[in-house]
């Protein structure tokens, strides 16, 4: 039996990043994640025998930390869509074309409602499967699947207007 201190770090070396990366696009501040992400770490290393499946400590911890970001909205309300994802590094971009257009999506994934936004967020930055995603979300695998394609409807649409990419009708 592996001892609870070695599963402990080995999920957090494996999986520190990506929650941390989920938990940053949820709050849109660097602080807050790392808090977020602490605490769910925190409460992950409390309640670890209940993780009976390895392999889905992902999703776990993805639910552990959206109940701790909701725990925030309990004591102060909080607007979505004032949040800028500026700060959001982006090493793997080479051109400024490439950037602007990654910021761009950033900023127009941010303005989706977050019945939209989230499911959206988990499948593209979790790596979750609509069915991982129904299961995280407490939801239908069918709801889900409707929010995620009227998420990238809402997108399409809003990236294809000529006046958001800086394009002129003329």
């Amino acid at each position: 039996m592996v001892s609870k201190q070695r599963r402990y770090d080995s999920l957090v070396r494996a999986l520190h990043a990506d929650i941390f990366r989920y938990g940053y696009w949820l709050c849109g501040d660097k602080h807050v994640a790392e808090d977020i992400t602490q605490e769910t770490f925190l409460r992950a290393w409390r309640s670890l025998e209940s993780l009976k499946d390895d392999k889905a400590a992902k999703a776990w911890l993805i639910t552990i930390l959206r109940r701790e970001n909701a725990r925030r909205f309990e004591r102060k309300q909080f607007n979505y869509s004032d949040v800028e994802q500026d700060s959001l590094e982006d090493h793997i971009s080479s051109s400024s074309e490439e950037q602007a257009e990654q910021h761009l999506i950033r900023r127009q994934i941010a303005k989706l409602e977050i019945e939209y936004r989230e499911p959206l967020l988990l499948q593209i930055i979790g790596g979750f499967s609509g069915e991982e995603i129904a299961g995280i979300l407490e939801l239908n695998r069918n709801t889900v699947m409707t929010r995620l394609f009227r998420a990238r409807n809402q997108l399409k649409e809003v990236l294809e207007q000529p006046q958001v990419r800086g394009q002129s009708n003329g």
